[in-house]
């Protein structure tokens, strides 16, 4: 009988809370980046420049990846720089023939330069989890829709819908959720001529941190980032698959062979949801 009483009260609760609350805070509410553009004005990826971006990362964020939010924020005009670059990225078509390093180089900036975008927002902020909620409200994951050639893509989309169905494992050590579990923010933009290289870099800067691997030959055991596991399929249909994948990025040779090996006792490392901002995580630096 408690437990009944217990029950319609409750539920009542519920209805009350829902009710109260506007059907936009329910579903999230959107905000849009970027801009509407004439379907006879849009390029190719190709040709989309990624030069303010690139001005931006060098002012903006450390050789460790780490971003100087403060700073930027209180810069009206590149935050303004920001916001013009997204809408440059608006004007690619997601139909037009461009070469598949194009492509995957605009969607990474894209991603990162959005991401920012969203936590510019909401600085100061210590975490983007304080803005992804699981029930209702603003989630700046799903939430913070960029335009491109007139459609829409949440930080969701393009990473699941766009990216992942690239074939390409190696962006996720290049894309950036803004915490220091992630891979490092390069303060370059990813560009077609250079994506092979760059690609390499991270994922080998990834590996480097203790943060995000470690080993035992005598053990035979690995730890690695949570990325791993969260991303398996990307890197192989099997443990073993995953470990060789990501051996040829890992920082020495013993590690290397015994990654490549498939003997290994595999576990995942707590994520570092904390923000890559350089006014709270220097002391993260070479982990």
């Amino acid at each position: 009988m408690k437990f009944a009483v217990a029950l319609v009260i409750a539920i009542a609760g519920w209805q009350l809370l829902f009710a109260s609350r506007p059907a936009a805070s329910l579903a999230g509410t959107k905000v849009t980046v970027g801009r509407s553009v004439a379907a006879g004005k849009l390029v190719s990826m190709d040709q989309v420049s990624h030069a303010a971006w690139n001005d931006l990362l060098g002012r903006y964020v450390d050789d460790a990846g780490f971003v100087n939010y403060r700073a930027w924020k209180a810069s009206t005009t590149d935050v303004t720089a920001l916001d013009r670059y997204l809408d440059a990225l608006s004007h690619a078509s997601t139909t037009a023939r461009a070469t598949r390093e194009a492509q995957l180089a605009f969607w990474i900036n894209a991603y990162n330069a959005v991401t920012i975008k969203g936590i510019l927002r909401e600085y100061p902020t210590t975490s983007i989890r304080n803005h992804t909620p699981k029930l209702f409200g603003y989630n700046i994951w799903e939430d913070l829709l960029l335009v491109v050639g007139g459609k829409t893509y949440s930080l969701s989309q393009i990473e699941h819908e766009v990216l992942r169905p690239m074939g390409e494992p190696r962006i996720h050590f290049a894309i950036v959720c803004a915490s220091g579990g992630c891979p490092r923010l390069l303060n370059r933009a990813y560009t077609a001529d250079r994506l092979e290289q760059q690609l390499g870099e991270n994922a080998r800067s990834f590996f480097a941190k203790s943060s995000n691997f470690q080993y035992d030959v005598g053990a035979k055991t690995i730890k690695i980032s949570s990325i791993i596991e969260w991303f398996a399929t990307d890197f192989g249909k099997t443990t073993a698959e995953q470990m060789k994948y990501i051996s040829s990025y890992l920082p020495d040779e013993a590690g290397k062979k015994l990654a490549g090996s498939g003997a290994a006792r595999v576990s995942y490392l707590e994520y570092d949801w904390n923000l890559n901002d350089q006014a709270t995580q220097r002391t993260a630096r070479g982990r």
